[in-house]
C-alpha cells in the first residue's frame, strides 16, 4: 500500500488562472493495485471545492460537492466515479475551485492505493419492489387516454433528477421507485459530470417498470445543460459549445437547464434547440414572467436539433431536479409528456427531437393537460382555464376560455408556444 498526502493552499488566484485545478501522481507499472481512495480535506466555511478523478485514458468520475472520499476498484467505485482497471500511469485528482476566499485556505489531497476495497459504497443491486407497492411490472399507471396523433401515446414523465451518483439522496433504484410510484413511464437520471449511473439504469428500470433515460448534467459556474442519451461522458471543462457539437455528432440532445435559475442560470452565447423552460423553481410562483421573457429574447442563433422548432423557438421541456425528498416536491413536478411510438428510450428521446412535448404541472387525472394532435390543440380536464397563444407581450396575446372537460382548438404551430392558466393566471400547462 502506497500513501501520499498533499497539502495545497489554493484562493481565488488560482480559480482565476484555472477552474479546474490537477494534483496529478503515479500508478506505476507492475502490478496493479487493488483499489484506490481519495480524500480531500479543508475548511468548508471557507470555500467550496468540488472533487473528481481523471486516469492517463479517460474521465472516471465526479461528486461535485456532495463527497470528500471516493473509492475506485476493477470491479466497484463510490457512486459517481467508474469501476475498472487502474490503469499505470499519470492520474489526476481533479479540484473544482467553485467558491474560493481572496485569501489562500488550506487543502488537503490524499491518496492511497493497494487498499481493501471494503470500504466501497456502491451502487446496491437493482431489486424487485415489495409485492404490492405498484411500482413493478403490471402496475397500474396513471395513462390518461391523452388523445394523440395515430400511431403515438401520449407518455408522461420527468427529465431531469438526481441520484447518490451525484448530490441526490436516493439510490437509483429508490429513485425509480418514487417516480413508479407517481405513475410516470420514464425518467432521465441526469447526475452532475458523470457517466457512472449509465451501466446501472437498464436493469433497475425492468425491476420497476420504468424507462429510465441515460442522462448527465453538464455543471458549470456559468450554466448547466442536460444532455440525454447514451453518448459517453461530455466534458464540462470544455466551451458550450464545444458540448453541442459533441453531444450533437454522438446523436444525443444538449438542453439548457433553468436559464434563470439563482446563480446557476445560462450566461453562455450557446443556444440549443432545446430548453428546460419549466424548472422546479418556477412553482415558488407559477404567475412569474421570467421565463417568458427568457424565451422571448430566444432568437435561435446557434441552436440545432430540434427539427420541429419553427421561427428558431426552442422544443420546450419541464423538469423536477429532484434532489431529495426533502424538498417537497416528488418526480414528476412538472410532468413532461411526450408523444411516442413506445415506451423505450430511443423512442421516448425521438420524441423529444421532433418537439413532441407537452408540460403539466403533475402527472395525475384531473390535472389540466394540453397537448397537441395534428394542427389541433386539445384541453383535457381543463374546464374553466384559460387558453393562452404565444409568449406574452404585453397584454396583446390571443386568450380563449376553455368551457369543457376536452375541448379542441384549432392551433396552426407558429402560433404557440400556447399555455394553460387559472383564472389568476397561474400557469397549468404548456403545449407547442
Amino acid at each position: 500500500m502506497t500513501r501520499e498526502e498533499r497539502r495545497l493552499r489554493l484562493s481565488i488566484d488560482d480559480q482565476i488562472e484555472n477552474r479546474y485545478h490537477e494534483v496529478p501522481f503515479e500508478i506505476p507499472a507492475g502490478r496493479a493495485p487493488r483499489a484506490l481512495e481519495v480524500t480531500l480535506a479543508y475548511a468548508k466555511d471557507a470555500a467550496v471545492i468540488d472533487l473528481g478523478c481523471r486516469d492517463p485514458k479517460r474521465w472516471r468520475g465526479w461528486s461535485g460537492g456532495a463527497r470528500s472520499r471516493f473509492v475506485i476498484t476493477p470491479d466497484a467505485a463510490t457512486p459517481g466515479y467508474e469501476p475498472g482497471e487502474l490503469v499505470p500511469g499519470r492520474w489526476a485528482v481533479v479540484l473544482g475551485l467553485h467558491g474560493m476566499p481572496a485569501d489562500a485556505v488550506d487543502v488537503t489531497v490524499t491518496i492511497t492505493t493497494g487498499v481493501d476495497a471494503g470500504g466501497v459504497e456502491d451502487e446496491p443491486p437493482a431489486q424487485p419492489p415489495p409485492s404490492g407497492s405498484g411500482s413493478g411490472p403490471g402496475r397500474t399507471r396513471l395513462g390518461r387516454g391523452l388523445p394523440a396523433p395515430e400511431g403515438l401515446t401520449w407518455y408522461a414523465g420527468d427529465l431531469h433528477a438526481h441520484t447518490t451518483h451525484s448530490d441526490g439522496t436516493l439510490s437509483i433504484a429508490q429513485l425509480t421507485a418514487a417516480a413508479a410510484g407517481r405513475g410516470l413511464d420514464f425518467l432521465a437520471v441526469t447526475d452532475h459530470n458523470t457517466v457512472s449511473h449509465h451501466a446501472h439504469l437498464p436493469g433497475v428500470g425492468a425491476a420497476y417498470d420504468t424507462c429510465l433515460l441515460p442522462g448527465q448534467e453538464v455543471t458549470t459556474h456559468a450554466g448547466h445543460a442536460n444532455a440525454f442519451g447514451d453518448i459517453g461522458w461530455v466534458d464540462f471543462r470544455r466551451p458550450a459549445a464545444q458540448w453541442l457539437s459533441d453531444v450533437e455528432e454522438r446523436g444525443g440532445i444538449l438542453s439548457v437547464n433553468h436559464p434563470i435559475q439563482d446563480d446557476c442560470g445560462w450566461v453562455y452565447p450557446v443556444r440549443t434547440g432545446f430548453l428546460e423552460l419549466w424548472h422546479i423553481s418556477w412553482f415558488l410562483d407559477l404567475t412569474a414572467t421570467g421565463p417568458w421573457a427568457y424565451l422571448r429574447g430566444f432568437d435561435g442563433s446557434g441552436a440545432g436539433g430540434a427539427e420541429s422548432a419553427s421561427a428558431g423557438r426552442p422544443v420546450l421541456l419541464g423538469g423536477s431536479d429532484f434532489h431529495t425528498p426533502d424538498q417537497g416536491f416528488p418526480p414528476g413536478t412538472p410532468t413532461t409528456w411526450v408523444a411516442a411510438e413506445d415506451r423505450s428510450p430511443e423512442a421516448i428521446l425521438d420524441a423529444v427531437r421532433h418537439g413532441r412535448t407537452a408540460i403539466s404541472r403533475f402527472p395525475g387525472p384531473g390535472e389540466p393537460a394540453l397537448v397537441r394532435v395534428g394542427v389541433d390543440l386539445v384541453a383535457v380536464d381543463a374546464d374553466g382555464t384559460v387558453l393562452v397563444e404565444g409568449v406574452p407581450s404585453g397584454g396583446t396575446d390571443r386568450r380563449r376560455h376553455v368551457r369543457g372537460d376536452r375541448v379542441t382548438f384549432a392551433a396552426p404551430p407558429e402560433g404557440g408556444p400556447y399555455r394553460l392558466e387559472a383564472a389568476d393566471r397561474t400557469l397549468l400547462a404548456i403545449s407547442a
